[in-house]
């Protein structure tokens, strides 16, 4: 798979591309897919229409990779915080984590009630051409603790930050907790037949450095080591959105590192591009406007070369954007970093 040859630095006849949110709202066979469920997270728990969506930008694109479909929140949901997704406001939980009682009503070894997931990655599997790669996905420990901390999205973290300073031995016990189902919850993934796993810390950048690799960075590491003990051969991939102001400070045993669309790609091959694959990072609204998003992608491949990267969006894709802009972004990818073989 080139895909996985190129997360272990091997050489590859072009650069592979797979975008973050490539099965959603912008593709028509989506919409119509969710419309078979009764909400999202019966979508979420539906293995024959998971299946169909991780699928579709394959047959669609033509992508190197598929991601799993699924969502961050249900290690959450299955510890026992009962979830709703609102139409136009996103996901929030009825019940949150504020004080040493309410952590303790939190479900362990909930990975066993994850079967759906797996199913979902097993039916995959077998219907994906063999020259495809699968990606299973977790939300990162920091990432998931906010949302239980604050029952959903939050701009501030002012629940999450109040509880770093005034009870910090509460949330590490909550982000160890998390951890270890995190862990447990990839390996399943893994076993059913996933090829990369990817670990998102989408609110990395609410913190400040040192607080992020005491919060955030640490369990990561932890979980990253643990995989890699087990599963020598899987690639473990990592997005902490938005910390280009310290990516010098951060290593552990990640294969590939995702860079958001704020950082310079050229900075971060400078920085850490010896450290790890580099994943990552046209601006997505670049994809409104072919010309912008060519000049986008030339920008990219000329700094890396088809070395040490895995192509991809900075961010996930936007719901309206082109979708045959989407499919001309892959073909310009391969056709242009091709060059560099």
């Amino acid at each position: 798979m080139i895909f996985i040859d190129a997360c272990f630095r091997k050489k590859t006849p072009y650069t592979p591309i797979w975008m973050m949110r490539q099965a959603g709202r912008y593709l028509v066979e989506y919409k119509e897919t969710r419309k078979k469920a009764k909400n999202f997270l019966d979508l979420c728990k539906r293995v024959d229409l998971a299946t169909e969506i991780t699928l579709q930008p394959i047959d669609i694109l033509d992508v190197d990779a598929a991601i799993l479909f699924s969502d961050i929140l249900v290690i959450p949901y299955e510890m026992g915080l009962d979830l709703e997704f609102i139409e136009g406001v996103g996901p929030r939980f009825l019940q949150t984590i504020d004080d040493d009682k309410s952590f303790k009503t939190l479900r362990t070894n909930i990975h066993k009630n994850l079967n759906y997931v797996y199913e979902c990655v097993d039916s995959v599997r077998k219907r994906l051409p063999k020259d495809k790669a699968l990606i299973g996905f977790s939300g990162a420990p920091w990432t998931l603790a906010t949302y239980m901390i604050e029952g959903s999205g939050s701009k501030s973290y002012e629940k999450s930050k109040k509880m770093l300073y005034q009870n910090p031995s509460l949330l590490h016990s909550l982000l160890e907790s998390i951890s270890n189902e995190i862990k447990q919850y990839l390996s399943m993934q893994i076993k059913a037949g996933a090829n990369a796993v990817m670990l998102f810390d989408s609110w990395a950048n609410a913190l400040e450095k040192d607080k992020y690799i005491e919060f955030g960075w640490r369990y990561l590491q932890d979980i990253a080591k643990y995989l890699k003990n087990e599963f020598l051969n899987i690639p473990i991939i990592v997005f902490p959105r938005g910390v280009g102001a310290f990516l010098e400070s951060l290593d552990g045993s990640f294969d590939v590192f995702g860079i958001d669309w704020q950082i310079d790609m050229l900075v971060a091959k400078q920085k850490i591009g010896s450290k790890f694959v580099l994943q990552g990072n046209l601006e997505p609204a670049r994809l409104y406007n072919y010309e912008a998003m060519k000049e986008g992608v030339i920008k990219i491949i000329d700094i890396m070369q088809n070395k040490g990267h895995i192509f991809n969006l900075g961010h996930g894709m936007i719901k309206d954007l082109p979708r045959e802009n989407a499919i001309d972004l892959v073909k310009l990818v391969h056709e242009i970093s091709s060059k560099y073989s």
